[in-house]
C-alpha cells in the first residue's frame, strides 16, 4: 500500500473572524488504514500559509501567504520550497510577492513551469515562472478582475480561485465578487492569459462561486456557490474552453434553517461521486453524478465532527478523505464507499492548529 505525508496550510495570525493558532506549514505521515496523521515537522517563518499546491513531481510545494501587507508592500506574497518526501520536511527556496491582497488560492500547470494565483481581496490573478530548482521567477503576467455583484461582499471583484483544465489549454477563476467565472486561454510559451472565447459566465446573483473543479472525463465542470449553497453542473467544451450551465442543486440538507457557506468542492477519482464542504452546518456534503448528463443527485451531509471544514483531500486510492476543521484546529478521516460514495467515519480525529488547506504527497 502506498504510504502519503500530508501537508496542512494553516492560519498563524488573526484575519477577519479568524484566529489562527498555528506556527507554520504543518506535515505529518497518513495512515492509509484509519485515516490518522503523525506529526513530522513544522516549518515556521511563514505567515498565513493558507493555501498549497504541488508541483506535477511533488519535489516542490508552494504556499500562499494570506496577507495584506509584505514587506512594508501592499500584497501578499507566494512561497517556494524544496519537499523531502523521506521525512517531510521543506527547504525555503524564495518568495515572490503576488501584487494582490490576500491570495487565497495556487494552481500550477501540467508542465509544473507556471505557478498560478488568486487574490481574494484586490481581485487578481497572476502568473510566476518556475525556474530549474524549482523556485519562483518574477511575475510574467497579472489581471485584475473588473465588476461586482448584489450582495454586501459583493462590491468588488474576488478572485477565490485559479484552476487549470487538464489539457493545459484553459484557466478557470470563480470570482465571488463579480458572480462570474472568469474563464482564460493559457499561452504557456510565454506565461500569459488571454481570454478565451467565452471570457466569462456568468452566474446566479449573489451566489458567490468559489471553487471549481473538472470532471475526469473533461466535459463536466462543477462550481460551489460560497454565499447560495449551491453546487453549479456545466457541459463543458473542450475545444473553446466554454462553459454552459445545466443545473444548480443544493449541497444543505432541506430541514437545514441555520446560516451556513461553502467552501471546497472536489470530484472522486472515479468520477461518480463529487463532494462539497459546509461551513455552518460544518459537513461534507456528498452527491452521485450521472454519468451521461454529469447532473447531480444530493446523497446526503456527513458531519466533519468539527467546526468550520475550509478544504478537504482525497487520496488518489479514492478510499480516504481528509476534513479540515479550521475553527476546531482537527482533521477528521473518513472511508469512502466505492459503490454508493457515502462517507463513513474511521474515528480518526487529529489536532492540527487553525487547518485550511491539505495536500498529499507519496512519501519516500
Amino acid at each position: 500500500m502506498t504510504e502519503y505525508l500530508v501537508f496542512a496550510g494553516t492560519y498563524t495570525t488573526r484575519l477577519g473572524h479568524v484566529d489562527g493558532k498555528a506556527e507554520g506549514i504543518y506535515s505529518y505521515r497518513l495512515n492509509a488504514t484509519t485515516g490518522a496523521l503523525q506529526q513530522l515537522s513544522v516549518t515556521r517563518d511563514i505567515a498565513n500559509p493558507s493555501f498549497l499546491s504541488l508541483d506535477p513531481q511533488q519535489r516542490y510545494l508552494y504556499a500562499a501567504c494570506e496577507l495584506k501587507e509584505y514587506e512594508g508592500q501592499t500584497g501578499g506574497a507566494v512561497f517556494a520550497y524544496a519537499v523531502d518526501r523521506a521525512n517531510g520536511s521543506l527547504r525555503y527556496l524564495n518568495a515572490q510577492p503576488t501584487v494582490g491582497t490576500d491570495p487565497c488560492h495556487l494552481s500550477l500547470d501540467a508542465t509544473g513551469k507556471w505557478l498560478f494565483v488568486a487574490n481574494y481581496s484586490s481581485g487578481s490573478v497572476v502568473v510566476f515562472p518556475i525556474l530549474a530548482d524549482g523556485s519562483l521567477g518574477e511575475k510574467s503576467d497579472f489581471v485584475q478582475h473588473v465588476g461586482s455583484s448584489v450582495k454586501p461582499r459583493q462590491e468588488s471583484p474576488h478572485a477565490h480561485s485559479i484552476v487549470l483544465s487538464p489539457d493545459n489549454r484553459f484557466a478557470y477563476s470563480p470570482d465571488l465578487g463579480m458572480d462570474k467565472i472568469v474563464i482564460y486561454q493559457l499561452d504557456l510559451e510565454h506565461g500569459k492569459l488571454l481570454p478565451a472565447s467565452q471570457p466569462w459566465v456568468a452566474t446566479a446573483p449573489g451566489g458567490g462561486p468559489r471553487h471549481f473543479d473538472i470532471h475526469p472525463n473533461r466535459r463536466f465542470a462543477y462550481s460551489n456557490q460560497e454565499i447560495g449553497n449551491q453546487v453549479m453542473v456545466f457541459i463543458r467544451d473542450e475545444q473553446n474552453g466554454s462553459l454552459n450551465q445545466i443545473q444548480s442543486i443544493s449541497t444543505l440538507p432541506a430541514d437545514f434553517t441555520g446560516s451556513s457557506h461553502t467552501a471546497d468542492i472536489h470530484v472522486h477519482p472515479n468520477g461518480k461521486f463529487l463532494y462539497c464542504s459546509n461551513r455552518g452546518h460544518d459537513s461534507i456534503a456528498s452527491f452521485a453524478i450521472d454519468e451521461s448528463s454529469g447532473k447531480l443527485t444530493f446523497l446526503g451531509a456527513e458531519s466533519t465532527q468539527g467546526k468550520v471544514p475550509r478544504n478537504f483531500a482525497i487520496d488518489p486510492s479514492g478510499r480516504l478523505l481528509l476534513a479540515a476543521n479550521q475553527n476546531s484546529s482537527s482533521v477528521a478521516a473518513y472511508h469512502i464507499d466505492q459503490q454508493t460514495g457515502k462517507l463513513t467515519p474511521t474515528g480518526a480525529l487529529t489536532v492540527v492548529p487553525t487547518p485550511v488547506c491539505l495536500k498529499l504527497v507519496e512519501a519516500a
